[in-house]
Formats: C-alpha cells, sequence, structure tokens
C-alpha cells in the first residue's frame, strides 16, 4: 500500500487505489447509504496503513505559550487574529454559553442525588466547546468525545435529549444502551464517540476523505482531550490526515490534566500544537477561554479545509474546573489556588464583559439569560423524568436488518418471562 502511494504523483489517485472501500462507504453510512458491520472491518483494516508510535506529549499545562512563534501560530488576547461574528451572533453564542453552564451543573447535582448514574462535566470549558461547534456549517460532521455538552448543544440537541440520554430513558437516541455522556445524532451530523480516548481521529479523517473524493464540500472535526495526544490513534489520524490533506480540523481542548496526568508529563514539547509540525500540517494555539478566538480560529480552519487547504490541529488552552467526571476527586492531584486562578478566568465572565465593554449586553439581558436558562433545564428535567425506560425487547433489536432465527426465538422467550408485554 505505502508503494503504491510512494510512485503516485497524485494523492488523489494514490487514495482511490489505498483505500477504494474505506473512506467512502463510512461517510455514506452517516448519510444513510450502505452497511456500518461492513463499513468498520473494511475501514480498520484498510483504511489506518500507517505506523502506529505510542507517543508521550507536553510541557506546562496552564499557560498559554507565546514562545511557540517559530512553529505555530497563536491566538489569544496579545495576538488576535479575529472574525468576529455579528454582534446578535456574540451575544447568542454567550446565551448558548449560559445554557451549557446550566445544564452541566444541573447535571452533576443529578448525580449526586442518584437521579443519574455517571456524568462528565465541562464547566470552564465551555468557550472551547461552544465557540468552536458554532463555527460549524450543518453539513459538517462533530466527532466527539465524552466530554461534549457544549459541542451537542451548540448543534442543535435539545435538552430533552440531552438528558433523556443521561437518563437512558426510551427517548435517548442510543436505547440506553450507550455509555452516559456518550451524545450522538444522526440528524445533528454528531457521531456517537466511544470510551477509548481518540478512536474518533481516524474515523474523522476517513470519513473527511471519503467527502474529498466524492467532492462534497465539507469538513470534520475531531475532538479531544490533551491526554488523547498520547494515544497510537491520534498520530495515525494527523499523519493520515496530513499525507491525504483531508478537509479536518483536529481541536484539541488542552484543560490542564488527562484524568490526574498533567500536560507536563504528557510531552516535553513546548506545546500541543507545535506536534502538528511533525506532520505536515497546520498547527495553532488559542486562547481557550476566549469565544471569540475560538469561534474566530476554528471558523478559518473550516474554511480552509473545505476549499482543499488541508487539516489544522488547534490546541485550546482552557481549563477544567471540575472533576475529570462525577467519580473523580481533583483535590487529590491539584490545589484549590490553581483553581482559583483559573476562577479569574471564567470564559463566561470574559465574553460578558466583552459583550458589556461593546454595549451589547446590560443586567436585564443577563437576568432574562439565566432565568430562560434555567427554566429550560427544569422543564427538560421534569419532562425526562417521566419517561419510562426502554422496553426489554428493545436489546434484540439493531443487530440485523432482518432478526435471524435465534433472535426470534430470544424475543419470544423474554415475551413469555414479561407475561406477554
Amino acid at each position: 500500500m505505502l508503494d503504491i502511494a510512494s510512485k503516485s504523483t497524485n494523492i488523489d489517485e494514490a487514495a482511490s487505489k489505498i483505500i477504494p472501500y474505506g473512506t467512502i462507504p463510512l461517510y455514506d453510512y452517516l448519510n444513510g447509504i450502505g452497511n456500518i458491520c461492513q463499513i468498520f472491518n473494511i475501514y480498520v483494516i484498510t483504511g489506518i496503513f500507517t505506523l502506529t508510535v505510542s507517543q508521550g506529549f507536553y510541557a506546562k499545562p496552564n499557560i498559554l505559550n507565546t514562545e511557540m512563534l517559530s512553529t505555530g501560530r497563536i491566538v489569544g488576547e496579545d495576538v488576535r487574529e479575529t472574525i468576529d461574528p455579528a454582534p446578535e451572533e456574540m451575544k447568542k453564542i454567550y446565551t448558548l454559553m449560559v445554557l451549557v453552564r446550566a445544564a452541566d451543573i444541573q447535571a452533576i447535582t443529578l448525580q449526586r442525588q442518584g437521579r443519574i448514574g455517571f456524568y462528565v462535566p465541562c464547566q470552564g470549558e465551555e468557550a472551547s466547546q461552544v465557540g468552536s461547534a458554532y463555527a460549524l456549517k450543518p453539513e459538517d460532521w462533530a466527532f466527539t468525545d465524552y466530554r461534549a455538552p457544549g459541542i451537542v448543544i451548540t448543534r442543535g440537541m435539545s435538552l430533552k435529549s440531552f438528558y433523556a440520554h443521561l437518563m437512558a430513558n426510551s427517548e435517548d437516541n442510543t436505547k440506553g444502551r450507550s455509555m452516559p455522556s456518550h451524545w450522538g445524532s444522526k440528524a445533528l451530523n454528531i457521531v456517537t464517540p466511544s470510551s477509548p480516548i481518540c478512536t474518533q481521529l481516524p474515523h474523522a479523517v476517513g470519513v473527511a476523505l471519503g467527502a474529498k473524493m466524492k467532492g462534497d464540500k465539507i469538513a470534520t472535526i475531531a475532538y479531544f482531550g490533551d491526554g488523547g495526544t498520547s494515544s497510537n490513534d491520534f498520530h495515525s489520524a494527523l499523519n493520515f490526515a496530513g499525507v491525504f490533506k483531508t478537509p479536518t480540523v483536529f481541536f484539541c481542548r488542552n484543560n490542564g490534566y488527562a484524568i490526574s496526568i498533567p500536560v507536563s508529563r504528557q510531552t516535553a514539547s513546548s506545546s500541543l500544537a507545535v506536534k502538528a509540525v511533525a506532520y505536515g500540517i497546520e498547527g495553532i494555539q488559542v486562547d481557550g477561554n476566549d469565544a471569540l478566538a475560538v469561534y474566530s480560529v476554528t471558523k478559518k480552519a473550516l474554511e480552509k479545509a473545505r476549499n482543499g487547504g488541508g487539516p489544522t490541529l488547534i490546541e485550546s488552552i482552557t481549563y477544567r474546573m471540575g472533576p475529570h467526571t462525577t467519580s473523580d476527586d481533583p483535590k487529590r492531584y491539584r490545589d484549590d489556588g490553581e483553581l482559583e486562578e483559573w476562577k479569574t478566568k471564567d470564559p463566561l465572565n470574559r465574553l460578558r464583559s466583552s459583550l458589556e465593554g461593546r454595549k451589547l449586553w446590560g443586567k436585564e439581558d443577563e437576568n432574562n439569560a439565566q432565568e430562560w436558562a434555567q427554566q429550560q433545564v427544569k422543564e427538560a428535567i421534569a419532562h425526562s423524568e417521566k419517561i419510562p425506560p426502554p422496553h426489554p425487547r428493545t436489546l434484540l433489536e439493531d443487530v440485523y436488518s432482518q432478526p435471524t432465527w435465534n433472535l426470534q426465538r430470544q424475543l419470544h422467550q423474554l415475551s413469555e418471562e414479561l407475561g406477554g408485554s
């Protein structure tokens, strides 16, 4: 396979020879065509042929690295490249961040009260999530990880669907089968993630290449954390994307920790964005608590991808204010002083101050936004808690398009045990 690519002077031609079935079928499946079982085998075996090398990545966790100018581009308060949205769009971004914060805090409360089993919070990362997702077009595809409340809500997921998934009720898109905080929606072009880190990156590259080969002007964006840069899939995906110039944006939320491991133990590199250089793609480091800077950088990267300019790695410097998950105790590995320092950089406060400075936001606007968000969350939870769990017979659905004889027998036995229901 590598020999075919090396002898070809046309990367697109080489791609069509190396992976004739590995990308377009996966892309077509997401758009309602094809067979996912066949796609998975062909894509994994045929599509990823690069060597995988386990790597350990990064320097200090909490600092915007302003010494990376020779190997990457930095966007933040001091070095701004803005494509500021219109005033009404800025206000919408902030309102979405308020809604995400309210939904996130309440989800943690539900877990502490025993009303849901597990949750992966995003407090402190709202600018990175909402700002980047707001730059996407409806036809783009989002490949998220498990920390994605701001992404899925910005993409248009209703709070009823958001909480239905956490409660694993019969309105859950995944029918209660997926681990909590693993949202997906075919209607919103959000691919359901899995728990192992960065498995979604090669998928995002494959779909992007499939779209490129078909001539569809779309982009894919793959979200992951700083710890994910130590995974084999990170290397495979960026190398593949760089070679074939896929319309992919790799969005790394560097929140300082991979569970309890600080970024300083992930890599000796000056940053995570600088790793793009090794794969021949563009790397950008952005102030991840500045929603407008994140929007600007992501929008440019997506436009470049759609126009044939190839992939981009964005490192968004932010901070996870809460635990890694509701099963984590961050006090075991970080001190309160660090948290208090980052609270002064709260992304909601920063965007609100920016709006106020532009005379676009006032006290009444803030009160209305907060009241609206709380009401939306309250109504969604009240609705979701009334919805029954999926019927047990759904356990045997979605395995084959036509149930096999043994599945039909199992369904009959299950029905008898349930009293014929």
